[in-house]
This record gives structure tokens, C-alpha cells and sequence, in this order.
């Protein structure tokens, strides 16, 4: 697969977009798609890394083909589903629709940057973007005309930043680390283990590799020997090769206020992210890019912020539910012990996170049934 080449704007484009992750790249192949030229600078060159999960639910599949990128299960390796683990229980869900594929982060991006060159953007590797008092914008030292901003320059953004858009609902974040193993996937789902220093998840990538993450609210732990609070990841892991290097990244929770203005818009983790154990940040931004590409193509950039906050509402709210098993441990304990005493439950919350049930519906459904379990469990504790 070759690489983009850097190529300088032939006139001024419809579209700067300053990041050139999968946000920034989604972005350029949704305004292209809609007519309007776009010109990415990055200073990275690609393929670019993070420590991140590697795994595409299929919502994140379904946003991706409309961009007319299609992975096949050859390009990693497909699952089926999602399974918590603890020390005493086990609960997992099927996908309601479709399968996830986990994929190294690498070679997703060089498939975003391919297919980016191919709908006719201009990708500027190893370029520095200037951000000036005014609205100015300089590429290189050279100054920069626009008609829109786009930042896709992740979550410590200087664009939101010099935009103004700053202000936040809510704010956190967690530490996280990932590294990858030389072993065949023992599942068919992805897996998160859960201890009292946070949660492991484990990805199938390859018929004969997989990702493992761990993440934790504590900012100070030793990440070098996370292993030896998941006996359970250990005894599957046995002597398998590490193959690549510790990677460590930051998992962070954010909601702001608003995501664009008249000349700026935001996309991805710049533009507010939500926690890595959901697993939906890449399909939050491809769902993001869909509905900019629209809004600027339409001439209603009004309607983005709305948009935007509708892609985001069902994932922050699953993440607040699973994240409160980590605030309290004794509700993950019996948390734990409820759902495996009522499977279907965690059947229906893996449906409401991809979108096929409404959470209300699954709540006023199962909660009576749930919350008995709960008020047992914690007799039993």
C-alpha cells in the first residue's frame, strides 16, 4: 500500500483541517465526498500510532463505509461480541448486528490516508501549523487563507483553545497503557477484566496477535507491572512474546459546551471525547465527520453542535454506568454477581450501546428484575 505523498494547495481550500489522525482524515474524505477541497496538515508523518484499543465495533464499520472504506476480515480479525470478566463472574453480549473487526492502529490510519489522497484532499506531512491572534493561520511559516477551520488535533487541542470553545460540562481523565502479544485470540469477543487498580481489555488483531490495554484512575501507578493484578490475563497470556513496544496514552472524559463557531469546527477527541472503555471514540468521529461534511456542504453550520451532541449522548451515558463499577467497588462486586444472574441484561446494554435499544426501553424492562439482584447480592456480599 503506498503512502501519501505532502503536495501543496493548488488555491485556497474550502477546508484546513490542522490533525492528521483518523479524525482529521474522516473529516477530509466527508468534504470531499461533498465537493469542498480540503488541505490537512500534520506534523507527524504517517503511519500514525496511539496507544489505543484497536477495535471497531460495527456502528464503527457502518460509519466507515460510508467514507467507501470497507475492511475485510483478512485486514485483522473479526468478534462478535463483548465480555466482562472479574475474579468470581463472567458476563458477555453478542452484537444485535453485524461483527467488530480489531485492527492495528497503524494500518488503519494508512488506509484513512490512502483513501483521503484518493477523494482528492491535500495531506501535508511533517508540516507546522501556526495559530495567530486574529484568525490567522501561517503552514509553514507561510500564511494560510481559509474558508473554514477544522480541529482534529486531539485532546489537548491548541484549536479549541485559540478558538474560544474551551468550556466543558465535565472534565476527567484516566491513564492508560497497551501492548501487544504473539498469540492466538482465545475469544470471540473483546474481553475487560476488571481488578480494584482498573480494567484490562483484550482485542483479537490478527490470527495470531492481540492488543491488550490496561487502564486506571490512578495517575501514579507502576504501568510496567499491571500484569500482576489480572491473574486471570496472565494464565491466558501464559509465555507469549511481547512484540511490540509499552505504549502509554491518556483515556479522557470530556463534554464541552460547544464545538464550533462561525469559521472553526471541532472533530474527535478535540472536540470533547469519551472514555476508552467504551470502545466508541473512533465511531464517534467518523460519525462526527459524516455530519460536518454535511453541515458545511449545506451552508448549516448551525446544526453541527446539536448533531454532534446527539453522536455523543448514549456513549457518555454508557460510560458513566460502567465507570461508576470503578468508583465503587462493591457495585462492581455485586454489579457483577446481578448480571450474571440475569444474562439477558448485559444482552440488552450491549445492544443499547450499539444503538439497536433504546436505554429506557431496556431499563423499564430488566431494572425491576435487576435491581432485586442487586439488593440480594448485597445481602449475600
Amino acid at each position: 500500500m503506498s503512502r501519501s505523498q505532502r503536495s501543496s494547495p493548488a488555491q485556497t481550500p474550502d477546508a484546513v483541517i490542522i490533525g492528521g489522525g483518523p479524525a482529521g482524515l474522516a473529516a477530509a474524505i466527508a468534504l470531499q465526498m461533498k465537493g469542498l477541497q480540503t488541505l490537512v496538515v500534520e506534523s507527524m508523518k504517517p503511519p500514525i500510532d496511539k496507544g489505543c484499543g484497536e477495535g471497531l465495533m460495527p456502528d464503527a464499520l457502518e460509519s466507515l463505509a460510508q467514507l467507501d472504506i470497507h475492511l475485510s476480515p483478512d485486514e485483522g480479525h473479526p468478534f462478535t461480541g463483548l465480555r466482562f470478566l472479574n475474579a468470581t463472574h463472567t458476563v458477555e453480549g453478542t452484537f444485535p448486528i453485524g461483527t467488530g473487526i480489531g485492527i492495528r492502529r497503524t494500518y488503519l490510519h494508512q488506509r484513512l490516508a490512502d483513501r483521503a489522497v484518493e477523494s482528492g484532499a491535500t495531506l501535508a506531512w511533517d508540516t507546522r501549523a501556526q495559530l495567530l491572534p486574529g484568525g490567522k493561520l501561517l503552514v509553514n511559516g507561510i500564511p494560510t487563507p481559509y474558508a473554514h477551520l477544522v480541529g482534529a488535533d486531539g485532546t489537548t487541542s491548541r484549536v479549541r483553545t485559540w478558538a474560544g470553545l474551551d468550556d466543558s460540562f465535565e472534565s476527567s481523565q484516566r491513564i492508560g497503557t497497551r501492548r501487544h502479544y504473539r498469540i492466538k485470540p482465545w475469544s470471540e469477543h473483546v474481553e475487560i477484566y476488571w481488578s480494584k487498580v482498573g480494567q484490562i481489555y483484550i482485542t483479537p488483531i490478527a490470527a495470531d496477535q492481540v492488543c491488550a490495554v490496561f487502564i486506571t484512575p490512578r495517575p501514579h501507578f507502576d504501568r510496567e507491572s499491571f500484569l500482576d493484578h489480572f491473574p486471570q490475563v496472565v494464565e491466558r497470556l501464559g509465555n507469549a512474546a511481547q512484540v511490540t513496544p509499552q505504549r502509554g496514552g491518556i483515556s479522557a472524559t470530556r463534554r464541552l459546551k460547544c464545538v464550533n463557531t462561525n469559521t472553526v469546527s471541532l472533530i474527535g477527541d478535540a472536540s470533547g471525547s469519551v472514555d476508552a472503555i467504551t470502545g466508541e471514540g473512533l465511531a464517534m468521529a467518523f460519525r462526527q465527520a459524516n455530519v460536518l461534511a454535511h453541515a458545511l456542504a449545506t451552508g448549516q453550520l448551525h446544526t453541527y453542535n446539536k448533531a454532534h451532541r446527539e453522536i455523543a449522548r448514549l456513549p457518555h451515558a454508557m460510560a458513566r454506568i460502567i465507570l461508576l463499577m470503578e468508583r465503587y467497588p462493591i457495585l462492581e462486586c455485586n454489579g457483577m454477581r446481578a448480571l450474571a444472574a440475569n444474562r439477558h441484561f448485559f444482552q440488552d446494554l450491549v445492544s443499547v450501546h450499539m444503538g439497536a435499544r433504546s436505554l429506557p426501553s431496556v431499563a423499564l424492562r430488566r431494572g425491576p428484575a435487576m435491581a432485586w439482584s442487586l439488593m440480594t447480592a448485597n445481602l449475600h456480599a
